[in-house]
This record gives structure tokens, sequence and C-alpha cells, in this order.
């Protein structure tokens, strides 16, 4: 009775943490279908928060963050769904022996939702996608002033081969998991994987959390079937019997399955990873129009009336594209980590630079005039907040160590 509630409770847990009729919401037939039920959600999930589970007053949905008070609604409402239905489905079905065949599909669902996970993050990081490296605004920020997340997140993309590595790994879990013969290694390789993923949004605070634990857990979830056999062979050193070979099918069935694991791969691997090329490569270029690049000090910064210092630009930093950051604490720019982040549009024939939060906007926050005495030298003269404003900045040789990307075989002293 244990096991089949046991089985009752993942079946229904999993198949709503998974939810597989939104993995075709891009169809328009499916994705209508995928919409309504999205909305259902939603609306069990508020209701289920509003009497019961009581997360926070006002939900925030899942944005950047997967770890959102809506996030952690939705986990309370599959658990309580789960319960309740596995205890309404065992008493309903006393008469069932087990659910063996259930069992075994449910594993194919899930070792496929762990593949598509493990492919779309593995081709990513193994072309070094997902995460960048240190611009120059961010190696002029103190090292005090970011974040977990942030620090992890250069940590990673700072190494272009540790994040291929990484990729290779993912992708390497999720290839093994396509097929049966091998879906105990990639069991194996996903959980150790996701593990390490589980650990650093754990350790660093990164708000995948609530995603990174499922996937580490439902890669256990593949080996408990294996459990018996991993503990004899790797724990106890007993003799390990070969999985059961399952009943060869028709050839009409094979030729079946091949072309649905190739549309699955096709659908959750290569084709995000071409839409993201399409969309990196189809993004206009931000390096015309560049008005300067490097680290200026600001050597003069004027104005009709006094400033508070927390308004004040002590330097600028010009990306390599249009954009830089400021060393200022003002929030009249995109702040992150005490510094006003901006990107620029530049006007050669009038000498103008107009600064605005983000590239979209369609309107600058404010427009300068811009001179340049000299190779080094920039000069700022216009209004910000309606007070004028002249700012000479110099440009420093300022040296990044970490920009170097270092590497040394024989190392002397410990650095």
């Amino acid at each position: 009775m244990w096991r089949k509630w046991l089985f009752c409770f993942s079946c229904i847990y999993l198949l709503l943490f998974i939810s597989p009729l939104t993995w075709l919401g891009s169809v328009p037939e499916v994705g209508i279908v995928a919409g309504m039920y999205g909305a259902a959600e939603s609306w069990l999930v508020e209701l289920g928060n509003r009497y019961l589970f009581h997360v926070k007053d006002v939900l925030v949905p899942t944005n950047g963050s997967g770890d959102t008070s809506y996030g952690y609604a939705q986990l309370c409402f599959c658990g309580l769904a789960a319960v309740v239905g596995a205890c309404l489905w065992v008493l309903l079905d006393r008469r069932r022996a087990h659910y063996a065949r259930g069992y075994y599909w449910l594993l194919v669902l899930v070792r496929y939702f762990v593949a598509m996970n493990a492919l779309g993050y593995g081709l990513i990081k193994l072309f070094a996608l997902q995460m960048v490296a240190p611009s120059l605004s961010a190696l002029a920020t103190p090292l005090g002033d970011l974040l977990p997340m942030r620090f992890s997140w250069y940590f990673i993309g700072y190494s272009t081969p540790y994040q291929m590595f990484s990729g290779a790994a993912e992708l390497t879990a999720g290839v093994l998991l396509l097929w049966r013969r091998t879906s105990t290694l990639g069991a194996l390789v996903a959980a150790g994987v996701f593990l390490n993923v589980m650990m650093l949004n754990l350790c660093y605070d990164i708000p995948v959390k609530i995603f990174s634990i499922h996937l580490f857990a439902l890669s256990v979830f593949l080996l408990l079937g294996d459990a018996g056999r991993l503990l004899n062979f790797f724990v106890f050193n007993r003799p390990t019997p070969p999985t059961p070979v399952l009943p060869a099918l028709p050839w009409r069935w094979r030729v079946a399955r091949l072309t649905l694991k190739t549309i699955f791969i096709a659908l959750f691997a290569l084709l995000p990873l071409y839409q993201f090329w399409q969309q990196k490569a189809s993004a206009p270029t931000l390096t015309k129009g560049r008005l300067a690049t490097g680290f200026f000090e600001v050597e003069r910064f004027e104005t009709a009336a006094p400033l508070p210092d927390s308004l004040r630009w002590h330097d600028v930093v010009f990306e390599a594209n249009t954009t830089g950051s400021v060393g200022t604490t003002d929030t009249l720019l995109r702040q992150r980590y005490r510094r006003g982040y901006f990107a620029y549009t530049l006007d050669s024939t009038q000498s103008t630079i107009a600064f605005k939060k983000i590239a979209a906007d369609s309107l600058p926050l404010f427009t300068l005039r811009y001179a340049r005495p000299d190779s080094t030298r920039l000069v700022l003269r216009g209004t910000i907040r309606h007070d004028s404003v002249l700012i000479a900045l110099r440009r420093q040789p300022r040296h990044f160590q970490l920009a170097e990307r270092q590497f040394h075989w024989l190392s002397e002293a410990n650095r």
C-alpha cells in the first residue's frame, strides 16, 4: 500500500511540476490549451495561497528569479494536490496490485525532462553564451560591493574553457539519458552535475534554488529503480545482475521512436540554440558611433548649484560598445553595485552625447556636448536635472590583472 501511495504521490506531483503540456507551448494549437492550463493553475495557486499557504499577501510572479513568492506558493500547491490526490487515488483503486507500467512511463517522462534541461543548459554553456566575462565596469567595481550571485556569475564567465567544460558535462548527461541502455549512467552524471549546480545556487544565493533542487532530486529519482544494483556494485562488492531486457519492438515502432527522439532533440536542444544565435546576429551592433573606450578619472565636476557627494561623478567607464558606467550613487542612472550604468547615442555632427538608462529607451535622460582636447582628455558640458554642469575627464592607464587571463604552469610563489 505504501508503495502504491508513493507512486501516486510522485506521479501527480511530477506531472504538475513538469507540466508536459507546456513543452510545446509555442505550437499554435497546443499553445492555446497550454495557455488555458497555465491560467487555471495560476488561479488555483492564488486561491490556495489566499486561504491556506499565506506565502505573501500579493504573490510576485516568476521573472528573472524562479524563487519568487509565486514559485513557493506553486510548490505548496503541487505538494498539497499530490498528497490529497494520492490518498483518493489509492482508496478508489484498491484492487490494483501495482503500477509497474505506470512507473515505467513516469520514469520515461522524468528522463526526458532532465535530458531536455541538461541539453538546453549544456549547449548554451558549451558555446560560452550563458555567463559573460566581467566588463570594464565590473572590473572597476570593488569586490566587496558585488552580490554573491554576480560574483559567482563572473567566476564562471571569466573562464571560457571552464564554462565550456561544465556545459560539456551537462550535455553528456543529456545525451546519455536519451537512450535506455545508457540512462543509468546518464542519471549518475546528471546527479553529479546538478548537485554542483544546486550547491552553487544555495551557497551563492542564485535565485534558481527551487528548480535546481528539483533537477538534482529528479536525477536521483531516476536512480531509485537501480538502487539495489548500484549498492551491490559500488558498496557491497556483490554480483550485480543486468537490467531486465525489454522485448524487442517491431521495426516500425523502432523507427517511430527514433523519429520522435530526433524531433525531441531538434525542438529542445538545437532549435533554442539556433534561435539564440539568430537573435544575437540580428541584434544591432553597438560599436558604431562609439565615443571612447577605457577608464576615465573625473578631474573637474563643476555645477551651478552645490551638489551632495552622492550625486557627483568620481570616474567614468566607456565600454567597447555604446554603454558605460559612472562611479556615483545617483539614481538618475541605472544603479548596480554603487555604479550608475548607462547607454548612449553619439551625434558626431553636433558633438553631443545622449545618455539613457538602457539602449531601448526612446528619450535620453540628458544630453551633453563633448569636446576632445587631446587623445586622453574628454570634456562634457550641458544640463543635468536643470543644473548646468562641466565634467572634465582624463583617461587613466588603469591596469586590471584579472583581465589578463593569467595562467602559469610554473608558479614559484602563491599569488
